[in-house]
Protein backbone atom coordinates (compact mmCIF):
# COMPACT_ATOMS: atom_id res chain seq x y z
CA UNK A 1 0.00 0.00 0.00
CA UNK A 2 1.30 3.42 -0.88
CA UNK A 3 1.52 6.07 1.81
CA UNK A 4 -0.70 9.17 2.00
CA UNK A 5 0.40 12.10 -0.01
CA UNK A 6 0.93 14.29 3.04
CA UNK A 7 3.50 11.98 4.55
CA UNK A 8 5.38 11.62 1.31
CA UNK A 9 5.32 15.35 0.76
CA UNK A 10 6.89 15.92 4.15
CA UNK A 11 9.75 13.62 3.26
CA UNK A 12 10.47 15.50 0.08
CA UNK A 13 11.91 18.35 2.12
CA UNK A 14 14.98 16.28 2.95
CA UNK A 15 15.88 15.80 -0.69
CA UNK A 16 15.16 19.30 -2.00
CA UNK A 17 18.86 20.01 -1.76
CA UNK A 18 19.45 17.78 -4.76
CA UNK A 19 18.42 18.16 -8.34
CA UNK A 20 18.47 16.11 -11.50
CA UNK A 21 20.93 18.42 -13.16
CA UNK A 22 23.88 16.33 -11.99
CA UNK A 23 22.55 13.38 -13.97
CA UNK A 24 22.13 15.20 -17.26
CA UNK A 25 24.91 15.11 -19.83
CA UNK A 26 26.40 18.49 -20.65
CA UNK A 27 28.14 19.76 -23.72
CA UNK A 28 31.48 19.62 -21.96
CA UNK A 29 31.14 15.93 -21.12
CA UNK A 30 33.46 13.56 -23.00
CA UNK A 31 32.15 11.16 -25.59
CA UNK A 32 29.64 9.01 -23.77
CA UNK A 33 30.34 5.31 -23.47
CA UNK A 34 26.67 4.70 -24.23
CA UNK A 35 27.80 4.35 -27.85
CA UNK A 36 29.35 1.01 -26.92
CA UNK A 37 25.94 -0.53 -26.22
CA UNK A 38 25.44 -3.51 -28.48
CA UNK A 39 29.19 -4.07 -28.79
CA UNK A 40 31.05 -6.93 -27.08
CA UNK A 41 30.89 -6.37 -23.35
CA UNK A 42 27.77 -4.22 -23.59
CA UNK A 43 25.25 -6.67 -25.05
CA UNK A 44 22.90 -7.41 -22.14
CA UNK A 45 19.20 -6.85 -22.81
CA UNK A 46 16.63 -6.89 -19.98
CA UNK A 47 12.87 -6.89 -20.57
CA UNK A 48 11.37 -5.11 -17.59
CA UNK A 49 8.27 -6.70 -16.04
CA UNK A 50 8.53 -9.60 -18.52
CA UNK A 51 10.71 -12.24 -16.81
CA UNK A 52 9.18 -15.01 -18.92
CA UNK A 53 11.15 -13.70 -21.91
CA UNK A 54 14.38 -14.62 -20.10
CA UNK A 55 13.65 -18.34 -20.08
CA UNK A 56 15.03 -18.99 -23.56
CA UNK A 57 18.21 -18.07 -25.39
CA UNK A 58 19.72 -15.66 -26.29
CA UNK A 59 18.22 -13.82 -23.31
CA UNK A 60 18.46 -16.66 -20.82
CA UNK A 61 20.34 -15.61 -17.71
CA UNK A 62 21.25 -17.53 -14.53
CA UNK A 63 18.79 -17.72 -11.65
CA UNK A 64 19.25 -15.83 -8.42
CA UNK A 65 20.65 -18.74 -6.40
CA UNK A 66 24.06 -18.02 -4.86
CA UNK A 67 26.36 -20.61 -3.33
CA UNK A 68 29.48 -20.01 -1.23
CA UNK A 69 30.23 -23.65 -0.43
CA UNK A 70 33.64 -25.11 -1.08
CA UNK A 71 32.54 -28.57 -2.18
CA UNK A 72 29.63 -30.38 -3.77
CA UNK A 73 28.69 -34.04 -4.06
CA UNK A 74 30.91 -34.55 -7.10
CA UNK A 75 34.00 -32.60 -6.09
CA UNK A 76 34.07 -33.37 -2.36
CA UNK A 77 36.23 -36.51 -2.39
CA UNK A 78 38.88 -35.37 -4.90
CA UNK A 79 39.18 -31.88 -3.41
CA UNK A 80 39.12 -33.06 0.20
CA UNK A 81 41.72 -35.76 -0.48
CA UNK A 82 43.94 -33.19 -2.19
CA UNK A 83 43.65 -30.92 0.85
CA UNK A 84 44.59 -33.73 3.22
CA UNK A 85 47.58 -34.94 1.27
CA UNK A 86 49.03 -31.45 1.09
CA UNK A 87 50.30 -32.27 4.55
CA UNK A 88 53.74 -33.79 4.57
CA UNK A 89 52.94 -36.31 7.31
CA UNK A 90 49.99 -37.73 5.39
CA UNK A 91 52.16 -38.10 2.30
CA UNK A 92 54.72 -40.04 4.33
CA UNK A 93 52.13 -42.37 5.85
CA UNK A 94 50.62 -42.92 2.41
CA UNK A 95 54.05 -43.95 1.14
CA UNK A 96 54.52 -46.25 4.12
CA UNK A 97 51.05 -47.78 3.56
CA UNK A 98 51.90 -48.51 -0.08
CA UNK A 99 55.20 -50.16 0.90
CA UNK A 100 53.45 -52.24 3.53
CA UNK A 101 51.79 -54.30 0.79
CA UNK A 102 55.18 -55.52 -0.42
CA UNK A 103 57.27 -58.31 1.03
CA UNK A 104 59.70 -55.73 2.40
CA UNK A 105 57.32 -54.63 5.17
CA UNK A 106 58.21 -55.98 8.62
CA UNK A 107 54.71 -55.21 9.95
CA UNK A 108 51.15 -55.93 8.91
CA UNK A 109 49.63 -53.55 6.32
CA UNK A 110 46.58 -53.02 8.52
CA UNK A 111 48.72 -51.44 11.25
CA UNK A 112 49.77 -48.69 8.83
CA UNK A 113 46.61 -48.25 6.78
CA UNK A 114 44.15 -48.06 9.68
CA UNK A 115 45.73 -45.01 11.40
CA UNK A 116 46.04 -43.17 8.08
CA UNK A 117 42.41 -43.83 7.15
CA UNK A 118 41.29 -42.72 10.61
CA UNK A 119 43.27 -39.45 10.53
CA UNK A 120 42.26 -38.54 6.97
CA UNK A 121 38.65 -39.55 7.67
CA UNK A 122 38.42 -37.32 10.75
CA UNK A 123 39.85 -34.35 8.83
CA UNK A 124 37.53 -34.89 5.86
CA UNK A 125 34.57 -35.19 8.21
CA UNK A 126 35.47 -31.82 9.74
CA UNK A 127 35.66 -30.26 6.28
CA UNK A 128 32.28 -31.74 5.39
CA UNK A 129 30.63 -30.40 8.56
CA UNK A 130 32.01 -26.90 8.01
CA UNK A 131 30.92 -26.89 4.39
CA UNK A 132 27.48 -28.06 5.47
CA UNK A 133 27.24 -25.00 7.72
CA UNK A 134 28.09 -22.83 4.71
CA UNK A 135 25.33 -24.56 2.77
CA UNK A 136 22.84 -23.85 5.57
CA UNK A 137 23.82 -20.17 5.56
CA UNK A 138 23.40 -20.01 1.79
CA UNK A 139 20.01 -21.66 2.13
CA UNK A 140 18.97 -19.04 4.67
CA UNK A 141 20.07 -16.19 2.40
CA UNK A 142 18.48 -17.65 -0.73
CA UNK A 143 15.22 -18.18 1.18
CA UNK A 144 14.78 -14.53 2.11
CA UNK A 145 11.45 -13.09 1.07
CA UNK A 146 10.88 -10.04 -1.08
CA UNK A 147 7.90 -8.49 -2.84
CA UNK A 148 7.78 -9.22 -6.59
CA UNK A 149 5.27 -8.11 -9.20
CA UNK A 150 3.19 -10.96 -10.57
CA UNK A 151 0.83 -8.90 -12.75
CA UNK A 152 -2.16 -6.54 -12.51
CA UNK A 153 -0.30 -4.36 -10.03
CA UNK A 154 -0.12 -7.15 -7.43
CA UNK A 155 3.08 -7.77 -5.49
CA UNK A 156 3.46 -11.10 -3.71
CA UNK A 157 6.14 -12.66 -1.56
CA UNK A 158 8.81 -14.50 -3.48
CA UNK A 159 12.05 -16.13 -2.32
CA UNK A 160 15.30 -14.63 -3.53
CA UNK A 161 16.26 -17.81 -5.38
CA UNK A 162 13.01 -17.63 -7.39
CA UNK A 163 13.69 -14.15 -8.77
CA UNK A 164 14.63 -13.75 -12.41
CA UNK A 165 16.09 -11.01 -14.51
CA UNK A 166 13.32 -8.58 -15.46
CA UNK A 167 11.30 -8.99 -12.25
CA UNK A 168 10.01 -5.77 -10.70
CA UNK A 169 10.48 -5.87 -6.92
CA UNK A 170 9.42 -3.66 -4.05
CA UNK A 171 11.95 -3.27 -1.25
CA UNK A 172 10.94 -1.83 2.09
CA UNK A 173 13.04 0.01 4.66
CA UNK A 174 15.91 -1.95 6.30
CA UNK A 175 15.65 -4.76 3.72
CA UNK A 176 18.54 -6.03 1.61
CA UNK A 177 18.44 -5.90 -2.15
CA UNK A 178 18.06 -9.43 -3.62
CA UNK A 179 20.05 -8.64 -6.75
CA UNK A 180 21.48 -5.77 -8.75
CA UNK A 181 18.49 -3.52 -9.37
CA UNK A 182 17.83 -0.50 -11.52
CA UNK A 183 16.00 2.03 -9.36
CA UNK A 184 12.62 3.02 -10.82
CA UNK A 185 11.08 5.11 -8.03
CA UNK A 186 10.99 5.57 -4.29
CA UNK A 187 8.72 6.87 -1.53
CA UNK A 188 10.17 10.35 -2.05
CA UNK A 189 8.64 12.52 -4.73
CA UNK A 190 11.99 13.11 -6.44
CA UNK A 191 12.99 9.43 -6.49
CA UNK A 192 15.80 9.64 -3.94
CA UNK A 193 16.70 6.73 -1.67
CA UNK A 194 19.45 6.10 0.83
CA UNK A 195 21.56 2.96 0.74
CA UNK A 196 23.89 1.45 3.31
CA UNK A 197 26.90 -0.19 1.67
CA UNK A 198 28.53 -1.58 4.80
CA UNK A 199 28.55 -5.14 3.46
CA UNK A 200 30.52 -4.02 0.40
CA UNK A 201 33.07 -1.49 1.60
CA UNK A 202 32.47 -1.16 5.33
CA UNK A 203 31.28 2.42 4.93
CA UNK A 204 28.63 3.46 7.46
CA UNK A 205 27.73 6.70 5.70
CA UNK A 206 24.64 6.37 3.55
CA UNK A 207 24.89 6.61 -0.22
CA UNK A 208 22.30 8.57 -2.16
CA UNK A 209 20.70 6.93 -5.16
CA UNK A 210 18.26 8.58 -7.54
CA UNK A 211 15.97 7.21 -10.22
CA UNK A 212 15.49 8.62 -13.69
CA UNK A 213 12.97 11.40 -14.19
CA UNK A 214 11.06 9.28 -16.69
CA UNK A 215 10.09 6.69 -14.04
CA UNK A 216 9.19 9.07 -11.22
CA UNK A 217 5.49 8.41 -11.68
CA UNK A 218 5.87 4.69 -10.95
CA UNK A 219 5.47 5.14 -7.20
CA UNK A 220 2.39 2.96 -6.61
CA UNK A 221 1.68 -0.72 -7.07
CA UNK A 222 -1.04 -0.23 -9.64
CA UNK A 223 1.26 1.85 -11.84
CA UNK A 224 3.11 -1.36 -12.85
CA UNK A 225 0.07 -3.03 -14.40
CA UNK A 226 1.06 -2.05 -17.92
CA UNK A 227 4.66 -1.12 -17.30
CA UNK A 228 6.98 -2.25 -20.09
CA UNK A 229 10.55 -1.15 -20.75
CA UNK A 230 13.82 -2.46 -22.18
CA UNK A 231 17.23 -2.02 -20.57
CA UNK A 232 20.36 -2.31 -22.71
CA UNK A 233 23.42 -2.35 -20.49
CA UNK A 234 26.89 -3.76 -19.96
CA UNK A 235 27.59 -7.43 -19.41
CA UNK A 236 28.25 -8.77 -15.89
CA UNK A 237 31.55 -7.47 -14.48
CA UNK A 238 33.11 -6.93 -11.03
CA UNK A 239 33.30 -3.12 -11.29
CA UNK A 240 31.29 -1.84 -8.34
CA UNK A 241 31.47 1.83 -9.21
CA UNK A 242 30.74 1.83 -12.93
CA UNK A 243 27.63 1.08 -14.91
CA UNK A 244 26.65 1.82 -18.50
CA UNK A 245 23.13 1.35 -19.73
CA UNK A 246 20.04 2.79 -21.43
CA UNK A 247 16.43 2.58 -20.40
CA UNK A 248 14.04 2.52 -23.37
CA UNK A 249 10.71 3.64 -21.99
CA UNK A 250 7.75 5.02 -23.97
CA UNK A 251 9.68 5.13 -27.25
CA UNK A 252 12.45 7.22 -25.68
CA UNK A 253 15.93 6.27 -24.49
CA UNK A 254 17.31 7.50 -21.18
CA UNK A 255 20.96 6.96 -20.18
CA UNK A 256 21.56 5.47 -16.75
CA UNK A 257 24.64 5.22 -14.54
CA UNK A 258 25.65 4.02 -11.08
CA UNK A 259 23.32 6.59 -9.47
CA UNK A 260 20.41 4.32 -10.44
CA UNK A 261 21.98 0.93 -9.60
CA UNK A 262 21.29 -0.79 -6.27
CA UNK A 263 23.77 -3.60 -5.61
CA UNK A 264 23.00 -6.93 -4.01
CA UNK A 265 23.57 -7.24 -0.22
CA UNK A 266 23.29 -3.48 0.32
CA UNK A 267 20.47 -2.25 2.54
CA UNK A 268 17.75 0.34 2.07
CA UNK A 269 17.81 2.95 4.83
CA UNK A 270 15.81 6.08 5.68
CA UNK A 271 13.41 5.34 2.82
CA UNK A 272 10.07 3.63 3.27
CA UNK A 273 10.15 1.69 0.01
CA UNK A 274 11.59 1.63 -3.50
CA UNK A 275 10.69 -0.05 -6.77
CA UNK A 276 13.38 -1.62 -8.89
CA UNK A 277 13.89 -4.07 -11.72
CA UNK A 278 16.40 -6.92 -11.55
CA UNK A 279 19.15 -6.48 -14.13
CA UNK A 280 21.79 -8.87 -12.70
CA UNK A 281 20.93 -12.00 -10.73
CA UNK A 282 22.83 -14.66 -8.85
CA UNK A 283 26.40 -15.19 -10.11
CA UNK A 284 26.06 -12.20 -12.47
CA UNK A 285 25.72 -9.68 -9.64
CA UNK A 286 28.69 -7.42 -9.00
CA UNK A 287 29.03 -8.63 -5.42
CA UNK A 288 29.35 -12.28 -6.45
CA UNK A 289 31.60 -11.31 -9.36
CA UNK A 290 34.00 -9.80 -6.81
CA UNK A 291 33.93 -12.84 -4.55
CA UNK A 292 36.29 -15.77 -4.97
CA UNK A 293 36.05 -19.46 -4.25
CA UNK A 294 36.71 -20.46 -0.67
CA UNK A 295 40.48 -20.77 -0.53
CA UNK A 296 42.43 -23.48 1.20
CA UNK A 297 43.44 -21.81 4.45
CA UNK A 298 46.42 -23.05 6.39
CA UNK A 299 47.51 -21.47 9.63
CA UNK A 300 51.03 -20.56 10.60
CA UNK A 301 51.20 -23.41 13.10
CA UNK A 302 50.20 -25.93 10.45
CA UNK A 303 52.89 -24.68 8.09
CA UNK A 304 55.41 -24.85 10.92
CA UNK A 305 54.28 -28.40 11.65
CA UNK A 306 55.08 -29.35 8.07
CA UNK A 307 58.61 -28.04 8.57
CA UNK A 308 58.92 -30.04 11.77
CA UNK A 309 57.67 -33.17 10.00
CA UNK A 310 60.28 -32.62 7.28
CA UNK A 311 62.94 -32.38 9.97
CA UNK A 312 61.73 -35.59 11.62
CA UNK A 313 61.64 -37.29 8.24
CA UNK A 314 65.26 -36.26 7.66
CA UNK A 315 66.18 -37.75 11.03
CA UNK A 316 64.29 -40.91 10.11
CA UNK A 317 66.20 -41.22 6.84
CA UNK A 318 69.47 -40.69 8.67
CA UNK A 319 68.67 -43.38 11.25
CA UNK A 320 67.53 -45.79 8.52
CA UNK A 321 70.63 -45.05 6.46
CA UNK A 322 72.93 -45.71 9.41
CA UNK A 323 71.06 -48.94 10.16
CA UNK A 324 71.25 -50.17 6.56
CA UNK A 325 74.96 -49.33 6.20
CA UNK A 326 75.72 -51.07 9.50
CA UNK A 327 73.71 -54.11 8.44
CA UNK A 328 75.53 -54.35 5.09
CA UNK A 329 78.98 -54.02 6.70
CA UNK A 330 78.16 -56.47 9.44
CA UNK A 331 76.79 -58.94 6.88
CA UNK A 332 79.92 -58.69 4.76
CA UNK A 333 82.47 -58.88 7.54
CA UNK A 334 80.98 -60.95 10.35
CA UNK A 335 77.67 -62.64 9.64
CA UNK A 336 78.95 -64.96 6.90
CA UNK A 337 81.26 -66.51 9.52
CA UNK A 338 78.36 -67.49 11.79
CA UNK A 339 77.87 -71.15 10.90
CA UNK A 340 74.64 -71.45 12.92
CA UNK A 341 72.77 -68.85 10.80
CA UNK A 342 73.02 -70.78 7.54
CA UNK A 343 72.85 -67.66 5.31
CA UNK A 344 71.70 -68.37 1.79
CA UNK A 345 72.31 -66.42 -1.38
CA UNK A 346 68.66 -66.69 -2.41
CA UNK A 347 67.63 -64.57 0.64
CA UNK A 348 67.84 -60.98 -0.66
CA UNK A 349 67.80 -59.44 2.86
CA UNK A 350 70.85 -61.38 4.05
CA UNK A 351 72.79 -62.36 0.93
CA UNK A 352 76.54 -62.59 1.63
CA UNK A 353 77.30 -62.35 -2.07
CA UNK A 354 75.27 -59.11 -2.54
CA UNK A 355 75.63 -56.99 0.61
CA UNK A 356 74.80 -53.77 -1.27
CA UNK A 357 71.37 -55.04 -2.32
CA UNK A 358 70.75 -56.32 1.19
CA UNK A 359 71.63 -52.85 2.57
CA UNK A 360 69.13 -51.13 0.25
CA UNK A 361 66.37 -53.54 1.26
CA UNK A 362 67.23 -53.08 4.92
CA UNK A 363 66.99 -49.29 4.42
CA UNK A 364 63.42 -49.61 3.15
CA UNK A 365 62.45 -51.91 6.01
CA UNK A 366 63.97 -49.48 8.50
CA UNK A 367 61.89 -46.61 7.06
CA UNK A 368 58.73 -48.60 7.72
CA UNK A 369 59.85 -49.96 11.07
CA UNK A 370 60.96 -46.58 12.48
CA UNK A 371 57.98 -44.77 11.01
CA UNK A 372 56.46 -44.15 14.42
CA UNK A 373 59.07 -41.46 14.92
CA UNK A 374 56.59 -39.22 13.08
CA UNK A 375 53.46 -38.96 15.28
CA UNK A 376 50.33 -39.40 13.23
CA UNK A 377 48.17 -38.64 16.28
CA UNK A 378 49.48 -35.05 16.32
CA UNK A 379 47.17 -33.98 13.52
CA UNK A 380 44.21 -35.72 15.10
CA UNK A 381 44.74 -33.86 18.36
CA UNK A 382 45.01 -30.51 16.60
CA UNK A 383 41.89 -31.13 14.50
CA UNK A 384 39.87 -32.02 17.61
CA UNK A 385 41.08 -28.91 19.43
CA UNK A 386 40.18 -26.69 16.46
CA UNK A 387 36.66 -28.10 16.25
CA UNK A 388 36.11 -27.54 19.97
CA UNK A 389 37.44 -23.98 19.70
CA UNK A 390 35.05 -23.25 16.83
CA UNK A 391 32.15 -24.53 18.95
CA UNK A 392 33.18 -22.26 21.82
CA UNK A 393 33.39 -19.26 19.45
CA UNK A 394 29.93 -19.96 18.05
CA UNK A 395 28.42 -20.16 21.54
CA UNK A 396 30.32 -17.34 23.22
CA UNK A 397 27.78 -14.99 24.82
CA UNK A 398 30.34 -12.15 24.81
CA UNK A 399 30.34 -12.22 21.00
CA UNK A 400 26.54 -11.86 20.74
CA UNK A 401 25.35 -8.85 18.76
CA UNK A 402 22.12 -7.57 20.30
CA UNK A 403 21.44 -5.13 17.47
CA UNK A 404 21.52 -7.84 14.78
CA UNK A 405 20.44 -10.69 17.11
CA UNK A 406 23.31 -12.84 15.84
CA UNK A 407 26.08 -14.90 17.34
CA UNK A 408 29.57 -15.16 15.95
CA UNK A 409 29.84 -17.76 13.21
CA UNK A 410 33.14 -19.52 12.53
CA UNK A 411 32.83 -20.64 8.91
CA UNK A 412 36.11 -22.53 9.14
CA UNK A 413 38.26 -23.66 12.06
CA UNK A 414 41.56 -23.80 10.17
CA UNK A 415 42.69 -20.38 11.37
CA UNK A 416 41.67 -20.43 15.03
CA UNK A 417 45.23 -20.06 16.25
CA UNK A 418 45.65 -16.90 14.17
CA UNK A 419 43.06 -15.03 16.24
CA UNK A 420 44.51 -12.21 18.32
CA UNK A 421 47.88 -12.18 16.57
CA UNK A 422 47.57 -8.67 15.18
CA UNK A 423 50.81 -7.39 13.68
CA UNK A 424 49.72 -4.66 11.25
CA UNK A 425 46.97 -2.05 11.52
CA UNK A 426 45.73 -0.80 8.14
CA UNK A 427 43.73 2.41 8.10
CA UNK A 428 42.16 4.20 5.15
CA UNK A 429 41.54 7.35 7.18
CA UNK A 430 43.73 10.45 6.96
CA UNK A 431 43.83 11.00 10.70
CA UNK A 432 46.16 9.91 13.44
CA UNK A 433 45.85 7.47 16.29
CA UNK A 434 45.26 9.56 19.42
CA UNK A 435 45.17 8.84 23.12
CA UNK A 436 42.40 10.49 25.11
CA UNK A 437 43.85 11.14 28.57
CA UNK A 438 42.19 13.19 31.31
CA UNK A 439 44.35 14.93 33.91
CA UNK A 440 43.26 16.76 37.04
CA UNK A 441 43.90 20.49 36.69
CA UNK A 442 42.38 22.31 39.63
CA UNK A 443 39.19 22.76 41.56
CA UNK A 444 37.71 25.26 44.01
CA UNK A 445 36.02 24.03 47.19
CA UNK A 446 34.49 26.58 49.58
CA UNK A 447 36.54 29.34 48.02
CA UNK A 448 39.83 27.46 48.41
CA UNK A 449 41.72 26.59 45.23
CA UNK A 450 43.31 23.16 45.02
CA UNK A 451 45.61 21.81 42.38
CA UNK A 452 47.14 23.93 39.68
CA UNK A 453 50.36 22.01 39.31
CA UNK A 454 52.12 22.48 36.04
CA UNK A 455 51.63 19.53 33.73
CA UNK A 456 53.15 18.57 30.40
CA UNK A 457 50.80 20.85 28.47
CA UNK A 458 51.87 23.90 30.49
CA UNK A 459 55.54 23.00 30.19
CA UNK A 460 55.28 22.53 26.41
CA UNK A 461 53.58 25.91 26.06
CA UNK A 462 56.19 27.59 28.28
CA UNK A 463 59.05 26.15 26.25
CA UNK A 464 57.54 27.64 23.11
CA UNK A 465 57.41 31.07 24.79
CA UNK A 466 60.85 30.70 26.43
CA UNK A 467 59.32 31.22 29.88
CA UNK A 468 60.29 29.22 32.96
CA UNK A 469 57.08 28.13 34.65
CA UNK A 470 57.00 26.72 38.15
CA UNK A 471 54.09 25.35 40.09
CA UNK A 472 52.75 27.40 42.95
CA UNK A 473 49.96 26.85 45.40
CA UNK A 474 49.24 29.78 47.69
CA UNK A 475 47.20 29.86 50.86
CA UNK A 476 47.47 33.22 52.61
CA UNK A 477 45.54 33.65 55.82
CA UNK A 478 43.76 36.74 57.07
CA UNK A 479 46.49 37.75 59.57
CA UNK A 480 47.42 40.80 57.52
CA UNK A 481 45.38 43.94 57.65
CA UNK A 482 44.74 43.59 53.98
CA UNK A 483 43.26 40.27 53.05
CA UNK A 484 44.89 38.88 49.99
CA UNK A 485 44.09 35.79 48.04
CA UNK A 486 45.65 34.27 45.00
CA UNK A 487 43.90 32.05 42.60
CA UNK A 488 45.49 30.04 39.86
CA UNK A 489 43.73 29.87 36.52
CA UNK A 490 44.28 28.11 33.27
CA UNK A 491 46.27 29.62 30.43
CA UNK A 492 44.80 32.96 29.50
CA UNK A 493 45.58 36.02 27.45
CA UNK A 494 46.10 39.16 29.52
CA UNK A 495 47.72 42.54 29.33
CA UNK A 496 50.54 43.14 31.83
CA UNK A 497 49.83 46.85 32.04
CA UNK A 498 46.18 46.37 32.94
CA UNK A 499 45.59 42.93 34.45
CA UNK A 500 49.06 42.32 35.91
CA UNK A 501 49.05 38.75 34.67
CA UNK A 502 52.14 37.10 36.06
CA UNK A 503 53.21 33.69 37.21
CA UNK A 504 51.96 33.37 40.79
CA UNK A 505 52.89 36.82 42.08
CA UNK A 506 51.13 40.01 43.15
CA UNK A 507 51.34 43.61 42.02
CA UNK A 508 54.16 44.57 44.38
CA UNK A 509 56.29 41.66 43.27
CA UNK A 510 55.83 42.71 39.66
CA UNK A 511 56.83 46.27 40.36
CA UNK A 512 59.80 45.30 42.54
CA UNK A 513 60.82 42.47 40.21
CA UNK A 514 61.30 40.07 43.13
CA UNK A 515 60.92 37.00 40.96
CA UNK A 516 64.23 37.53 39.32
CA UNK A 517 62.54 37.62 35.94
CA UNK A 518 62.72 40.62 33.70
CA UNK A 519 59.30 41.72 32.55
CA UNK A 520 59.06 43.78 29.47
CA UNK A 521 56.16 46.26 29.71
CA UNK A 522 55.85 46.07 25.92
CA UNK A 523 54.85 42.40 26.14
CA UNK A 524 51.09 42.32 25.95
CA UNK A 525 50.50 38.56 26.19
CA UNK A 526 51.78 36.08 28.74
CA UNK A 527 50.43 32.60 29.16
CA UNK A 528 50.28 31.96 32.86
CA UNK A 529 48.04 32.46 35.83
CA UNK A 530 45.83 35.49 36.29
CA UNK A 531 46.24 37.60 39.37
CA UNK A 532 43.06 38.97 40.84
CA UNK A 533 42.82 41.70 43.48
Amino acid sequence: MSEPYGITKGKVKWSKLYSFSCLRATASDPAPVQQNLGQPGFSRVVFCNEPQLHKTKPFKYPNNYVSTTKYNFVTFFPKALFEQFRRVANLYFLLAAVLSFTSLAPVSPVSLIAPLVFVVGISMLKEAVEDWHRFVQDLHVNSRITKAHIGSGIFENKAWRELSVGDVVKIHKNEYFPGDLLLLSSSYKDGVCYVETMNLDGETNLTIKRCLEATLGLNKDEEFTNFKAIICCEDPNPNLYTFVGNLEFKTKSYPSCTAQVLLRDTKLRNTDYIYGVVIFSGPDTKTVQNSTMSPSKRSRIERKMDNIICLLFSVLILVSLVSSIGSALFLKTEMHKWWYLHLRDDDPFFSPSEPLLSGVLQFIRALILYGYLIPISLYVSIEVVKVLQAMLINNDIELYDEAACKYAMARTSNLNEELGQVEIILSDKTGTLTCNQMEFQKCSIAGVSYGGDVNEVYLAASRRMNVDIEAYRFSIGESDTTSQSFEMFEFSVADISTERAVLGCNKDMVSENKLGTSFDPNISVIKGFNFRD
